[in-house]
């Protein structure tokens, strides 16, 4: 929409108070802080909602791969053959075999329940979710036969554990003996603690090489799973349905969402939900400029009904109105960015000192899994956030510039 430049001139001088009208400012005013408000809650909302499901997908997949074939009894006694061919199928990018139980931990006298996991040394070696999270002590002392293992930073804190101290794991997989079965305890020297940013992870992972882990459950030579990463997450099922297929009889193939349905349903349900109840601040904030811009053509009928004698047509009325209406929305959409942004940026800072001024603690990773408060802006949706704003304000300013456009010059001067 290219403005003349007298037409431009008139859109400025409309645009700013005149002796009179600054209710209609303020109106005008209050509309460009509401879209700001708006696009700045849609923009800080989406992108810390998928910055959520992003830190879950990456953190949970980084652990327990895109799908696991898990044995039955918790055996998986032909896992190499299984191994072997998983790894020659199209797009399996690897195949982990893994050792997972839940068992029971003490530490001087305390004790936790943890979920004792064994991997080979390899694989320990190549998981950088793990290894780039170290918080203490050394992952290269897990080794086979060496009785060291790795525990998370949130069991470390529960049971008062330290590197160099000594964990004994309880399993109920014991001797039996004539007055029942008589639990196994093994003890373990700590020799790392990791901090994976999930806090059910951090709660309750000991990690071990896979034939300590073997030897303290008692499974021989088998193991529990085997985890599998693919080049496509979203089509896991269809890339390893042999498998699923060829070894129905030895264990179930589960992948990503099955294994966290509930969760990933949620938070989609809530991104869904939590986009068009903040829109309504940018509808309000639209109605907002259509009262102030009908407001303005009320007070400025004089004014346009002498451009209309003038010589200015009718295009030039609409063209000056929209363009009042879509600058206010424009002005307070390029605002809402920069703030949230900013916002974003500094998003943890936020949430520390509203926590300190509160007295509340308003990230529990407890209850929201991740420790820290994660963002993620995807350009796609943030482009849709400004055609929402702008959009929706250039429908709402049609109708104040079709009735400044049609203002009728005779009848409103026949009288001056």
């Amino acid at each position: 929409m290219i403005l003349s430049r007298h037409e431009r001139m008139i859109a400025k001088r409309y645009l700013l108070p005149g002796k009179g009208e600054r209710f209609i400012f303020v109106v005008a005013a209050i509309s460009f802080v509401a879209v700001m408000l708006g696009v700045m809650a849609l923009v800080v909302v989406m992108s810390v909602m998928n910055g959520f499901r992003a830190d879950l997908f990456d953190k949970i997949v980084g652990l327990n791969g895109h799908a696991v074939m898990q044995g039955y009894s918790g055996r998986l006694p032909d896992w190499r053959e299984i191994l072997e061919e998983s790894r020659e199928l199209d797009g399996v990018v690897s195949a982990t075999p893994l050792i997972e139980q839940p068992l029971m931990a003490s530490y001087s006298g305390r004790v936790e329940g943890v979920l004792a996991r064994g991997m080979q040394v390899e694989d320990i070696r190549s998981n950088e979710l793990i290894n780039s999270n170290i918080i203490a002590g050394d992952m290269n002392l897990l080794t086979p036969g060496s009785n060291n293992v790795a525990i998370g930073s949130r069991l470390a804190t529960a049971l008062g554990a330290v590197t160099g101290g000594q964990i004994s794991l309880i399993s109920p997989q014991g001797r039996t003996t004539p007055f029942g079965t008589v639990p196994r305890i093994v003890s373990y020297d700590v020799a790392a603690i990791f901090e994976i940013g999930i806090y059910d992870f951090d709660k309750a992972f000991v990690l071990m090489p896979m034939e300590d882990a073997q030897t303290l459950l008692m499974l021989d030579d088998a193991v529990g799973m085997i985890e599998f990463d693919t080049v496509d997450p979203e089509n896991v099922g269809e890339i390893l349905e042999p498998i699923a297929r060829n070894y129905a009889g030895q264990g179930v193939l589960t992948d990503w969402r099955e294994m966290n349905t509930q969760l990933f349903d949620a938070l989609a349900v809530e991104r869904v939900v939590m986009f068009w109840v903040l829109s309504l601040i940018i509808i309000v904030a639209v109605f907002n400029i259509l009262s102030s811009l009908i407001m303005l053509v009320r007070a400025k009928t004089r004014d346009i009904a002498i451009l209309r004698t003038m010589g200015a047509s009718r295009r030039s009325m609409m063209k000056i109105f929209l363009t009042i209406g879509m600058t206010t929305s424009g002005l307070g959409t390029l605002a809402g960015l920069v703030l949230g942004f900013v916002l974003l940026r500094y998003r943890q800072g936020v949430v520390n000192f509203v926590q300190t001024v509160t007295g509340q603690n308003l990230w529990d990773p407890s209850i929201r899994f991740i420790t820290e408060l994660p963002a993620r802006t995807d350009p796609f949706e943030v482009l849709g956030i400004v055609a929402l704003a702008m959009g929706s304000a250039f429908l709402f300013t049609l109708y104040p510039a079709f009735k400044a456009a049609s203002t009728d010059p005779v009848q409103v001067l026949r009288y001056e």
